[in-house]
């Protein structure tokens, strides 16, 4: 039976870009059903007791960038270790993939998803502009009109919020963060053991 993966995420997170599309891949090889997920960050922070960047020890600080200098290299993905457009807002963004989401799916959704985090981590473009998003929905073939008039409805912000509960509700403390059948996962390190959950589960 194909597995059930809920794929929580930050849109800002530089590691669930470095993971996005092979997540995606993974996914659809096994046949896997993803739910995505956007989190609003300081939500997740304050339930948690995790911190925002800037907030963090220097020698935290520090270290990520060198994690990130390795994992690009690793992965030969482009990234930017300090895009102009970060630290960013990224409610409106997440509510456009919320709302991508409910009008189009998940595929489209994760798609969108990936997008705007190449946009911020390697085309140096500011995903709190609603004109920079505007631009990335066409890019991506959806209706920007209809996306933004979803999320600006209640509706939308309360799925944001709700979905952000639950991520929390499932041991979600930061991102990427994937529940496969249940069984928790933080983190695009720990694809490689995502993958032997779901060819176990094929």
């Amino acid at each position: 039976m194909a597995a059930q993966i809920d794929y929580y995420t930050f849109i800002s997170s530089p590691w669930a870009y470095l993971g996005s599309r092979r997540f995606a891949a993974m996914a659809a090889k096994y046949g896997a059903r993803v739910k995505i997920t956007p989190m609003a960050p300081l939500m997740v922070f304050e339930a948690t007791g995790g911190l925002p960047l800037g907030k963090r020890s220097q020698q935290r600080q520090d270290y990520r960038f060198v994690e990130l200098e390795r994992w690009r290299s690793h992965l030969g993905v482009k990234l930017n270790l300090r895009p102009a457009g970060f630290p960013v807002n990224e409610t409106l963004a997440g509510k456009l993939v919320v709302a991508a989401r409910d009008d189009g799916g998940n595929d489209a959704a994760i798609a969108l998803a990936h997008a705007m985090m190449q946009a911020l981590w390697a085309e140096e473009r500011n995903i709190a502009d609603p004109e920079n998003l505007e631009e990335i929905l066409n890019e991506a073939g959806l209706d920007p009109a209809r996306l933004f008039a979803a999320a600006d409805s209640d509706t939308v912000q309360a799925e944001y919020e709700r979905g952000t509960r639950q991520a929390i509700a499932a041991g979600a403390f930061g991102a990427p963060f994937y529940v496969v059948d249940g069984e928790p996962f933080w983190g695009q390190d720990r694809l490689d053991f995502v993958e032997r959950k779901l060819a176990a589960a094929k």
